[in-house]
């Protein structure tokens, strides 16, 4: 079973700064793309930044300049250093992963299953 879990929210001040991190742990899960989004209570769940595919990074116009996604490979794991930070930016913060479930192979299609796994999610709250 696929898993990820997410550490390093919590409070800090506007201005300051937080490293979130993620882990992936499953020996069966192949995965191509990863990355984290954003969600406010009320509000459509956000891209925040991401690692795509075929290796491009992503990020939402707001946070570009003050956030940076980062990866470790070998740990299946993907960073969040967030500076500068707002109180625009308080949200419950989920990491991603999306890719092939090496348990599950197609023989009649050659692939294996598709997979996307969401953490549990880790609240950061900016104070003004």
């Amino acid at each position: 079973q696929v898993q990820l879990v997410e550490s390093g929210g919590g409070l800090v001040q506007a201005g300051g700064s937080l490293r979130l991190s993620c882990a992936a742990s499953g020996s069966d899960f192949s995965i191509n793309a990863m990355g984290w989004y954003r969600e406010v209570p009320g509000k459509q769940r956000e891209l925040v930044a991401f690692f795509s595919g075929g290796g491009s990074t992503n990020y939402a116009d707001s946070v570009k300049g003050r956030f940076t996604i980062s990866r470790d490979n070998a740990k299946n794991s993907v960073y969040l250093e967030m500076n500068s930070v707002k109180p625009e930016d308080t949200a419950t913060y989920y990491c991603v992963a999306r890719g092939d479930d090496l348990s599950d192979y197609d023989e009649a299609t050659g692939t294996y299953r598709y997979l996307e796994v969401w953490g549990q999610g880790t609240l950061v709250t900016v104070s003004s």
